[in-house]
């Protein structure tokens, strides 16, 4: 099976100050009209109609949902969770970042897809784990699944506690780092790449994009009050 994948940027949208403009987040204080706009453009840029945008209500959880069986109504958002899973051809799975790790993952030959928010606070506790083994039990498997994390804040710009980056560091292997100040830093795509690897993960693939240095996307830690790009994965 073709399995599709779509990272936006800010531009292009309608979408007023600071969330200019192709700001895909209902929950950020945009004007409620601009981001269904924008969102019926995203829709109709990846072919699929509205209702075949899966959205999720982010809550820095582990939670993962299935979606597209008999139980999902078409347009529906899946309340307080952190991933979506699909086997649903012609279903589109979102996440919205704004300097966290979206995370899309796909097992081709089982026909199943996922995407992950990936935050500080997730991937300390184990969403990718969590979604992964939700995978499996649809069908996939790890050593045949695709994962590509998509743009975020990078270690030299994630600077933190070091008691911070100690404790995330503990749970998620491989994230702590220095920042670009010599200070303690996260680095969240390092350790959440090997928290795949470790996994199995048969493909990892990197968007090197840091958020915060990229004037294209949106960042939390440079505008504070600000929008959300979406990575976006289905099966064709």
């Amino acid at each position: 099976m073709r399995i599709r994948r779509v990272v936006t940027t800010r531009d292009g949208g309608v979408s007023r100050p600071p969330f200019d403009s192709f700001n895909l987040g209902d929950h950020v204080g945009d004007d409620p009209a601009a981001v269904a706009a924008n969102r019926r453009r995203l829709a109709a840029e990846l072919g699929l109609a509205e209702d075949r945008v899966a959205w999720m209500e982010q809550v820095h959880g582990r939670t993962v949902t299935f979606v597209g069986g008999e139980d999902w109504t078409p347009g529906a958002v899946a309340e307080a969770t952190d991933a979506l899973v699909t086997a649903t051809p012609g279903l589109a799975v979102a996440v919205l970042v704004a300097d966290c790790v979206p995370l899309l993952l796909s097992d081709p030959e089982a026909g199943v897809v996922a995407a992950v928010h990936a935050g500080r606070v997730g991937a300390r506790i184990g969403v990718v784990p969590a979604t992964l083994e939700a995978m499996r039990t649809a069908g996939a498997e790890p050593h045949r699944m695709e994962a590509l994390l998509g743009p975020a804040i990078c270690g030299e710009c994630y600077e933190v506690p070091k008691s911070m980056a100690d404790d995330v560091e503990a749970y998620l292997p491989g994230s702590a780092c220095r920042s670009r100040s010599g200070s303690a830093g996260v680095d969240l795509r390092a350790g959440l790449w090997r928290q795949l690897a470790d996994a199995g993960v048969g493909k990892i693939g990197l968007d090197p994009r840091c958020t915060a240095e990229d004037q294209t996307l949106f960042s939390y830690r440079r505008q504070n009050r600000t929008g959300r790009i979406a990575a976006v994965t289905w099966i064709e």
